[in-house]
């Protein structure tokens, strides 16, 4: 389930993948969507540097003439906007509240944990498109807390050719849609902390919009929110998976009992690894196609749960950076690591869309760790830390 440059990359998880994009039809039922996985093949610890398009199985990518997308344009200062002209004069837009939430919510988030880290800084890229959107990926890179840590928002405007069109959507469709106008913001983020005690974090917000396509003048528009958070750590604490369930909990309570039951169930099997039978992580929420509610009612919760991203987190990286590890532990985390890249390149729906419109490269693999490990037929030992923690992913559980 990912910044947006019409990737939306908001890394990947992400340009973070930032659209990790159901149906468009609102069926409020988790659907998955697989593509082939490959054989795992032993490796030593990786560095990545991604800088290439990779040859991963996820269908065959688009030829630049086939995307209807505008290159980017590198910029040296965050614009006060990255909407058209003709949205930007309605600053009371669904498009334009959206916008400014994402940017504040960056804003936030970068500046806690850099705070918290103490030493690294963010980086960051700004680019446009001639036609409107555009984005800003901000990546903080062994710092003294944190080895990556990506936040990026895009907004995009584009014409979503077929084969875009189908890896956006969750379950298969007999529709033959032609190119599809569409417009899409979001912010997307995936936190990776140098020790392995103190967990990954990925969230992900984000509104869809799109026109009627050429083939059929005159349909209605559409439009949906979608998007989550989830924890991923190497080693069970407790009182910390209850404290971060409590927070989204609350955040779901506020606007209607029955999404954190739902949205939980539908984070468990949304980030199912299929090849490995186990889920990437201990979930969160995770919610997509939400549009069976009043926008001004979505948008505030959406606002809520990217709010609520501070308190969720912080408190647990705290509690934990400093907890002394040795190569073991970190071996572990690098092992659990693997399954996070195995995850965001073979299955995220995002990542597969921002590939397939032409999104920023970078932005859509910035969800990806800066190291990583495979080891041949690898199993923990029952009952150790280790297996809870495998045991916890093969079989979810209830934390609250």
């Amino acid at each position: 389930m990912p910044p947006p440059t019409a990737t939306l990359s908001v890394a990947s998880s992400s340009s973070l993948s930032l659209f990790p994009f159901s149906s468009y039809s609102c069926s409020k039922q988790p659907q998955l969507r697989f593509c082939p996985s490959p054989t795992p093949t032993p490796t030593r610890l990786t560095q990545f540097t991604p800088l290439t398009t990779p040859n991963y199985p996820i269908g065959k990518l688009m030829t630049p003439s086939a995307v209807s997308i505008e290159k980017e344009t590198m910029i040296s200062e965050r614009p006060h906007t990255f909407l058209r002209e003709t949205d930007g004069k309605d600053d009371g837009s669904i498009r334009a509240r959206f916008q400014r939430m994402i940017m504040e919510v960056q804003d936030s988030v970068c500046g806690a944990l850099q705070a918290l880290d103490g030493t690294g800084k963010f980086k960051e890229d700004s680019w446009t498109r001639p036609g409107g959107g555009g984005g800003i990926s901000r990546v903080l890179q062994d710092g003294a807390v944190f080895e990556k840590a990506g936040v990026n928002i895009s907004v995009v405007y584009g014409v979503m050719p077929p084969e875009a069109y189908r890896a956006a959507k969750a379950a298969a469709t007999d529709l033959k849609p032609g190119p599809v106008p569409f417009f899409a913001a979001g912010i997307s983020s995936v936190l990776h902390p140098k020790n392995p005690f103190a967990p990954t974090l990925h969230f992900n917000y984000r509104y869809f919009e799109t026109d009627a396509s050429k083939d059929a003048p005159g349909a209605p528009r559409q439009w949906w929110f979608g998007g989550g958070t989830d924890l991923t750590p190497a080693y069970i604490f407790e009182e910390d998976v209850k404290h971060f369930h409590s927070i989204q909990k609350r955040a779901c309570d506020k606007f209607d009992l029955s999404f954190y039951p739902q949205f939980k169930k539908w984070c468990d099997d949304y980030f199912y690894i299929k090849h490995r039978g186990e889920r990437r992580g201990l979930g969160g929420i995770f919610f997509d196609d939400l549009n069976d509610y009043d926008q001004e009612m979505l948008l505030s919760f959406a606002t809520e749960c990217a709010n609520s991203v501070i308190p969720a987190y912080i408190p647990i990286v705290k509690k934990r950076k400093d907890t002394p590890f040795n190569e073991s532990h970190k071996a572990w985390q690098q092992l659990r690591r693997g399954r996070y890249v195995e995850f965001n390149l073979v299955y995220d729906r995002g990542t597969t869309f921002g590939l397939k419109t032409g999104g920023r490269i970078e932005s859509i693999l910035v969800s990806l760790p800066l190291t990583a490990r495979w080891e041949y037929d690898h199993k923990p030992e029952e009952g150790s830390e280790e297996w809870k923690l495998l045991d916890a992913c093969i079989n979810p559980k209830e934390w609250i």
